[in-house]
């Protein structure tokens, strides 16, 4: 149901002025929040569609539960609790980012991963529900090396907010991770988020591009590298291409410069028998595989998304054990 329009073009704000008032109800403000989340804004010069959300009740729930420091769920279950002028306020400038196109999770800072929250910063993707099918690709790897070696080190490239690292460490007890970004800010959040979710002991964050200032040896090497072809990033829905930061989506020029960076790297740094797990985009399955089997890694397993989608790889190697990696580990 949308409200009357004010005199800006916009939809009615009763609720959120009476709420500055003092005399608006949680379930109003709620109410409000959805209606200016699904009505055009038709004098609007936004370039992201004049306000329209896909999910308005959602992200209105989303985005008043941060504001009052509560659970989504309890929204509606307080729906008759006053708001104070403040609340109303924080709400109205968060459903304004919301109408310009800013991701729900961007605007209240965190996104759910896995079992965990993860802290978003300008230097971090969004996590996104696809990739937790990396983590479950991931895992068997994870515990192979534990079984056999009872432990596990592995490698994280391109670590953002380190919700692949953090979600395999704490299903892994024995294992650890070397969490790599070239971006010092992503680090920070990163060991921000190993700390939350009490991996942080377990929890190695190394600012370097790709594999090339770390040594090893690894059992498993996982990423969630950069794969969206430059010329096409323009193309990408407008909440992804200027809220994620472009170092985290462009892949070059053909989306495959990361996997490139990694496939040379991967041998010199990786155990005999060890595994890697990439994220992949769109159709980019043969490729992927091309390039890692030119640095003597075979295919072992595709896996698809909900969306039947191919989204993760698993490549492996099959070389010979050398005398330096009966050395302890050295990142």
């Amino acid at each position: 149901m949308s409200g009357p329009a004010d005199s800006d073009g916009g939809v009615s704000t009763s609720g959120l002025k009476a709420a500055e008032r003092g005399g608006a109800c949680l379930g109003e403000l709620y109410d409000e929040g959805v209606r200016r989340l699904r009505q055009p804004d038709t004098g609007a010069t936004s370039p992201c569609g004049a306000g329209l959300s896909p999910t308005p009740d959602l992200d209105a729930r989303l985005l008043l539960a941060a504001v009052l420091g509560v659970t989504p769920s309890q929204i509606h279950r307080a729906s008759a609790r006053p708001v104070t002028r403040g609340e109303a306020e924080a709400f109205a400038g968060f459903l304004a980012r919301r109408r310009e196109g800013e991701p729900v999770h961007r605007i209240i800072g965190r996104r759910a991963f896995y079992e965990h929250e993860f802290e978003l910063s300008p230097d971090t993707l969004e996590p996104r529900p696809e990739t937790e099918l990396l983590v479950d690709m991931a895992r068997p790897f994870v515990d192979g090396a534990m079984a056999e070696r009872g432990a596990c080190l592995f490698a994280d490239v391109g670590t953002g907010t380190g919700a692949i690292a953090v979600s395999l460490l704490a299903l892994c007890p024995l294992a650890e991770a070397v969490a790599i970004d070239i971006a010092e800010g992503a680090l920070v959040t990163a060991r921000r988020n190993s700390e939350a979710a009490g991996v942080g002991p377990r929890f190695h964050p190394v600012l370097t591009d790709q594999l090339a200032g770390v040594c090893g040896p690894f059992d498993v090497i996982v990423s969630n590298p950069p794969y969206i072809p430059t010329n096409t990033i323009g193309e990408l829905d407008v909440s992804v291409r200027r809220h994620d930061p472009m170092l985290a989506l462009d892949g070059g020029p053909d989306g495959l410069a990361a996997y490139r960076a990694i496939a040379e790297d991967a041998g010199r740094v990786l155990r005999p028998g060890g595994a890697v797990i990439v994220e992949i985009g769109h159709g980019q399955a043969g490729d992927v595989e091309t390039i890692f089997q030119a640095s003597g890694f075979a295919a072992a397993g595709r896996s698809k998304d909900l969306a039947g989608i191919e989204r993760v790889l698993v490549l492996t190697s099959g070389r010979q054990e050398p005398e330096a990696f009966a050395k302890p580990a050295s990142f």
